[in-house]
């Protein structure tokens, strides 16, 4: 079923949203692009920032990797309304094959009376629970994020419309004020974090760009006699300039291995790995794994992890 985008008859200043998916903001999920702000063929966010592209009309709030995807994370309704359509059957295959036309995949439209409805696009082949016609209410769930239709990786895309015309949640107003004192559609304070780590590990060898996108790049352990110890994070929104820190710590507390990375483009998501061959074998014991993101000398996210090496 195709989704249906009917404007609404009468009209209200404001709406307020709950968060849209059942996971916990800059640990199991975060917000990786807000709304184009730009009305040319640039890109700035509501900030004035880069954490967008040309022509987004939303938010992407976004998992970790395929494994948290397959673990089953709820997208719930961000304001109580009526279901005016639905879609389910686009199969989980992101942006390489989709059918035309489909670019959200599945998902629906929430009508909330007074102009306003929000989309719920990219949700998982067959998880929307709610039908056409139906009542929800704020914070019920309405199926599972996916990666369908027009997706580079798992997430939910939420639009908001009032009469027809997208509107950034994070700053409603169409003053440019980048962000600066700017009152939000959202219920509760919602942190936008301008950069971060989704996830970190150890392996044996710089992993694959897929096995970190599929969640199985991290090693469980090491062997003391193996080829290497490589530290990896996985981050998103870095910008050109940002450092990386990665620094693995030995078991008696020293420092095994510490390089610096700069990044020299921006880029919506993105991995780094550091690590040192194995020459002679290593003490056994827990190594740590620290991963830093810093921008403009600001600490922007840390990320622990720790691996047994026997």
């Amino acid at each position: 079923m195709a989704l249906l985008c009917a404007p609404a008859a009468q009209a209200q200043d404001t709406i307020r949203l709950v968060f849209p998916v059942d996971c916990t903001l800059g640990e199991t999920c975060v917000i990786q692009q807000v709304m184009d702000r730009d009305p040319g063929p640039d890109a700035q966010d509501f900030r004035c920032g880069p954490q967008t592209y040309d022509g987004h009309q939303g938010t992407d709030f976004r998992l970790p990797d395929f494994e948290a995807m397959e673990d089953g994370v709820a997208v719930l309704a961000a304001a109580p309304g009526t279901v005016l359509g639905t879609r389910t059957t686009v199969p989980d295959t992101g942006s390489d094959n989709f059918p035309e036309g489909q670019d959200c995949g599945n998902g629906l439209v929430l009508d909330h009376a007074g102009g306003w409805q929000t989309q719920y696009c990219h949700m998982a082949q067959g998880s929307v629970s709610v039908t056409t016609g139906e009542r929800v209410e704020a914070g019920q769930v309405l199926g599972r994020i996916g990666f369908s239709g027009n997706s580079q990786f798992p997430h939910l895309h939420l639009s908001v419309r009032h009469n027809g015309e997208h509107v950034d949640p994070f700053d409603p107003a169409d003053a440019n004020t980048c962000g600066l004192d700017a009152p939000s559609l959202w219920a509760e304070d919602l942190p936008l974090a301008p950069g971060g780590i989704l996830s970190a590990g150890f392996s044996d060898a710089v992993p694959s760009y897929e096995a970190i996108q599929a969640g199985t790049a991290d090693a469980e352990t090491l062997s003391a006699q193996g080829d290497a110890v490589v530290l990896w994070g996985f981050l998103h929104n870095g910008r050109e300039g940002d450092t990386v820190e990665m620094t693995i710590t030995s078991p008696d507390g020293d420092t095994y291995h510490s390089q610096t990375i700069t990044l020299d483009r921006t880029q919506a998501q993105l991995f780094r790995a550091s690590g040192r061959r194995i020459r002679d074998p290593l003490a056994p014991g827990d190594y740590i794994g620290n991963v830093t993101l810093i921008r403009d000398g600001q600490v922007l996210d840390m990320l622990e992890v720790a691996i047994p090496i026997r």
